[in-house]
């Protein structure tokens, strides 16, 4: 039956951010802004464009403030979340991911109508649905090579499969060839420096090597567009990513923080889970309002966060559904644990997922709520 109110928000612009339900993701600004500014001054400084990835924040205020800032457009890892930021007004968007049905097909040549869109193609059939779909629909697709430079998932393994895809896009009237593209997600969570960049090295030159092949039998690659958050140092330095795709980097979640950025080019953490201290009964620990269905834990458990800083005292060791188990890092030292009702800032240990879960991000500003932005392509995963 029909309630007589409605469900209040969980925050509103001029509250306190301490008057937020929880549990609720909060960004916050300052270093959101910092971060964003900062991936994009470094790709101008190398003459590589930015395509950030909006699987990570599925906000179409947050794609709409990174191409204000410069960004040539996003990635998307599916073609329906691609919808809510087409009806946003981004106008350039490339898939970052194959597609094998008819259905996906149809979707992505209608939305074509309203957007320049490009897909990844690894397979003949591949190419042959989309060429199906466009002529129906009467638009243009641009496509993709994707080649596997180490990651062992999706992509080509050699320079003649991606010739013989070339020659089979250019026989399809309402395709394009646009490039390749060459990800490798594994050297995004290396720990090392050293480790990551001899990786990112090797995917580099890898690259390097089918398109000089593919040059060799005259099919031209106008862009070549990978890399991620770990490793887009290395990659803005490759000379052979013409654009890169980095997500993760406006937040940065607690498995990126661990790697080790020695070098200039590093982010900060803006992105943070609010949780409220429920339960103190057991006396040698504290029970926090956010589990399994607040955060992603396939990149581990959350940290959490005191003074701008992940907590040396606190730990969080286990998630239920509904509740979160934090005890103190020193055996005995309840005097560290937060009092009942206590706030309470975690660092998902994954963005993306963790972004999947929530209808919306409270934007802070200085401890003051600024805007609440809808995480419009949540659960858009077909």
């Amino acid at each position: 039956m029909p309630l007589p109110f409605d469900l209040p928000p969980a925050a509103t612009p001029g509250q306190s951010v301490d008057a937020i339900d929880t549990p609720s993701l909060i960004v916050d600004l300052d270093p959101f802004t910092r971060n964003v500014a900062r991936m994009q001054d470094a790709a101008d400084r190398a003459g590589v464009k930015l395509r950030p990835h909006a699987k990570a924040h599925k906000c179409p205020e947050i794609a709409l403030a990174q191409i204000a800032r410069g960004a040539v457009g996003i990635c998307c890892q599916k073609v329906s979340e691609a919808v809510p930021f087409v009806a946003a007004g981004v106008t350039d968007i490339h898939i970052s991911n194959e597609i094998a049905s008819p259905a996906k097909a149809a979707l992505l040549a209608e939305l074509a109508r309203h957007a320049r869109l490009s897909v990844c193609v690894d397979d003949a059939s591949q190419i042959d649905v989309l060429a199906v779909a466009t002529v129906a629909a009467g638009t243009q697709l641009d496509v993709f090579i994707e080649i596997d430079v180490g990651q062992g998932r999706c992509g080509v393994a050699d320079a003649p499969a991606a010739i013989a895809l070339a020659e089979r896009i250019a026989a399809q009237p309402r395709l394009s060839l646009r490039g390749l593209q060459a990800y490798h997600g594994g050297i995004q969570h290396l720990r090392d420096w050293a480790a990551r960049r001899n990786a990112a090295a090797q995917a580099a030159e890898r690259t390097g090597a089918v398109l000089a092949k593919l040059a060799a039998a005259g099919v031209q690659c106008e862009v070549v567009t990978g890399g991620g958050s770990g490793s887009v140092e290395f990659d803005l330095g490759s000379g052979v990513y013409t654009e890169i795709q980095p997500g993760s980097y406006v937040f940065m979640d607690a498995d990126y923080g661990s790697n080790a950025y020695p070098g200039a080019l590093r982010f900060e953490h803006s992105l943070f889970i609010a949780t409220t201290v429920m339960s103190v009964a057991a006396g040698d620990r504290v029970i926090l309002d956010a589990g399994l269905k607040s955060m992603a834990v396939d990149s581990g458990l959350p940290w959490i966060w005191a003074d701008g800083a992940a907590s040396e005292a606190l730990e969080y060791v286990a998630a239920n559904d509904e509740h979160g188990i934090v005890k103190p890092r020193q055996a005995g030292n309840v005097a560290a644990l937060p009092a009942l009702g206590s706030r309470v800032l975690l660092v998902p240990g994954h963005c993306d997922p963790t972004l999947n879960l929530y209808d919306a991000l409270v934007t802070v500003r200085g401890g003051v709520v600024e805007a609440v932005w809808p995480v419009a392509a949540r659960g858009f995963s077909r």
